[in-house]
């Protein structure tokens, strides 16, 4: 094995000249299919109408959609004339949109109509007044100086926005030369992806991925499961996650496999997809495999094709791992753990383990990579069997944090060492467990949350004093959002009135389940809050409401 310097449009084009017939992308329930040839010519089409709208090298494209035919499309056009694709989680909301894109430098947005509990179209409308007056191409916000355009994805029209009819028809009268130039320009060292996390401090962040990163990052996983361009891997995870970019769209991009997409999570089309196709491979965090599980139509589907897959996003728990390869035929499920700055792959477990060695760990460092353990307060590496905080180096990487050289320098050391804010240790065989966490993001079936930005935005509502929010232990979520509150004296306020003041501001998954109202919170000799101790009360107060 060895890295790979193309970048993601040449990769394209390499399987397009090397099997142009091969099925490339399938949308089993609409029987959508595109080979190779196919989609690198609509990939090309798509690129020239970027650059018609003055889409360039360097350009920040961001992308609001669910896993829809054309994400991918622009995802590789983008690559092609040598922009940034921003991906834009599909659960935000107005505030967290307007922060992305102000945040980002975005040019160009490009968007469906939204999902079910929130309009994409009316957000944009509200962030972007002038759009319904603008000539589309000639976008000028007083708020958003550097927003361009705004694309809609799919056949409708909307005033001030193009849509990808229009766009691919904008391709058609620029010239083949010219985007041959604008290829020529770009390296596999170019920031190809950026994608915003909350990193271990702080707001989001736009974490930059180059396509060396992301191509061998997603060659790599593949490779440890001993992946073909035979095998069709099943991809019902978000492509705005590093699980659903990297580890299942580059890993079949490398490999020249099939990828069977899954527009929007739903346990019935994952399993009516892998039946119909014979898919070799499926991911998933441990949630979307316990649904897929427990469908009560789950014995009608004939899953004996699958062979591998992925399990990640948060702790897998043993006995779902075990459902999944003695229900589903995975007799080779495997974990990944790494996080968005290291594109995110650090360690994988591999199909030739055991079976043990692959329910109770996350495996070993991927090839070309260094991890360690490190004491926290000493940074003295630790010996085999005690816990310390998961570092790593190499390819993997990031390029940093957009704009913010401070959170950069605080995230990878001047070692080059990125440090994760992870607990975990190395056993004997080599292998890695995670065994906690340093920092205090909660994960949520697979999402991350960051508390102090929940913090932030429930200290605006009047009457509130102080908040601490914490992550509740969750048997279905892995943990959910638990909200602690005092509230300024004589002030009246219910569960729901906190629940109401997020709604449509903040992300559906980031609104506090449960909300406790206190008096004060438990404090350290020195006067810093002991969160720990709030989890454990948010427990006890559940118990005593008789929800466990």
């Amino acid at each position: 094995m060895e890295l790979k310097d193309w970048t993601l449009g040449e990769w394209v084009e390499h399987w397009a000249m090397v099997q142009p017939d091969k099925e490339y992308l399938v949308y089993s329930d609409r029987d959508l299919r595109f080979t190779w040839k196919a989609f690198n010519e609509r990939v090309d089409r798509m690129a020239k109408g970027l650059i018609a709208i003055g889409v360039r090298k360097g350009t920040h494209v961001g992308i609001w959609a669910t896993n829809v035919p054309d994400w991918l499309t622009f995802l590789y056009a983008g690559a092609k004339v040598g922009a940034v694709l921003v991906t834009v989680n599909t659960n935000y909301k107005q505030s967290e949109l307007e922060y992305l894109v102000k945040d980002s430098d975005l040019h160009t947005l490009c968007i469906t109509e939204g999902v079910f509990d929130g309009s994409y179209i009316d957000m944009v409308y509200t962030m972007l007044p002038e759009l319904k007056n603008s000539q589309r191409g000639y976008l000028k916000s007083e708020r958003f100086p550097e927003m361009k355009n705004v694309v809609f994805i799919g056949q409708e029209k909307y005033r001030g926005m193009f849509n990808t009819p229009e766009l691919l028809l904008l391709g058609e009268n620029i010239d083949d030369s010219t985007l041959i130039e604008a290829k020529q320009q770009v390296s596999c060292h170019d920031v190809v992806n950026m994608q915003y996390t909350s990193g271990t401090t702080g707001f989001p962040k736009g974490v930059m991925l180059t396509h060396h990163n992301i191509a061998n990052n997603g060659f790599f996983t593949g490779e440890n499961m001993k992946f073909t361009a035979d095998d069709k891997l099943c991809c019902c995870v978000p492509l705005f996650h590093c699980f659903g970019i990297t580890l299942a769209s580059m890993n079949v991009l490398t490999h020249g496999c099939t990828q069977v997409m899954v527009e929007r999570f739903d346990p019935l089309v994952v399993l009516a997809s892998v039946h119909k196709e014979r898919c070799t491979a499926l991911y998933g965090v441990p949630t979307m495999f316990i649904a897929e599980l427990n469908h009560p139509m789950f014995d009608m589907f004939d899953l004996t094709s699958l062979r591998t897959g992925i399990m990640a996003g948060s702790l897998c728990p043993p006995e779902v791992m075990r459902a999944v390869v003695e229900k589903m035929h995975i007799r080779y499920i495997t974990s990944v753990y790494g996080l968005t700055e290291s594109s995110p792959g650090m360690t994988q477990s591999r199909v030739e383990q055991t079976f043990e060695e692959r329910c109770t760990t996350v495996g070993r460092e991927y090839p070309f990579t260094e991890v360690k353990v490190v004491n926290p307060d000493t940074g003295e590496e630790c010996p085999i069997g005690e816990p310390g905080e998961i570092c790593c180096r190499g390819y993997l990487l990031m390029k940093g944090y957009y704009k913010n050289p401070q959170a950069t320098a605080e995230a990878i050391d001047k070692d080059g060492w990125l440090h994760s804010g992870d607990l975990g240790l190395k056993d004997q065989n080599g292998n890695y467990q995670i065994t906690g966490r340093i920092k205090d993001m909660i994960i949520r079936g697979g999402e991350n949350i960051y508390p102090r930005e929940i913090e932030d935005f429930l200290y605006k509502m009047k009457g509130i004093k102080d908040v601490q929010v914490v992550g509740v232990a969750s048997e279905k979520y892995g943990e959910e959002v638990g909200a602690f509150i005092i509230l300024h004296d004589g002030v009246h306020m219910s569960e729901e009135d906190v629940k109401d003041f997020c709604r449509g501001q903040i992300a559906r998954h980031k609104i506090p389940k449960y909300i406790f109202f206190v008096e004060n919170f438990p404090l350290t000799g020195s006067g810093k809050i002991q969160k720990f101790k709030l989890r454990e009360l948010s427990l006890e107060l559940l118990s005593e409401k008789g929800i466990t």
